[in-house]
């Protein structure tokens, strides 16, 4: 018996295959997901979604990619609350931590070694 002989553009070709196939798999993951998520679609909706990308699954994805509004509600929603996170984040200063912990120290919710190794990581 003969075994062909495996050459380095075989290998070549097969990871490329590979490669193709785990993003076109990772897509369809996403797109799923995608749909599930989405507040602005109906169960109905979302069940011919799903079940169009299951069945014809090229075709499906590459039609709900292009039908999909560029940007929706909950997209300008989800947008303004990171947005609104980050201006509250922003404006707690190292000052506002420390008389916190000097709050919490007085109360005896935290201990002196607790008090200083967070004192240490508000500074850096």
């Amino acid at each position: 018996m003969v075994l062909a002989e495996t050459t380095f553009l075989d290998v070549f070709w097969y990871s490329i295959l590979f490669f193709f196939w785990i993003m076109a798999i990772w897509i369809f993951i996403a797109l799923i997901s995608d749909v599930i998520r989405r507040d602005d679609l109906s169960g109905g909706k979302k069940a011919v979604w799903i079940v169009f990308m299951v069945i014809v699954p090229f075709l499906g994805c590459l039609t709900y990619i292009i039908v999909r509004p560029k940007l929706t509600a909950q997209d300008v929603r989800m947008a303004a609350q990171a947005e609104a996170a980050q201006r509250a984040a922003a404006g707690v200063s190292p000052a506002d931590e420390l008389s916190k912990l000097n709050e919490l120290k007085s109360q005896g919710v935290i201990n002196d070694a607790e008090y200083e190794d967070l004192k240490r990581k508000a500074l850096a």
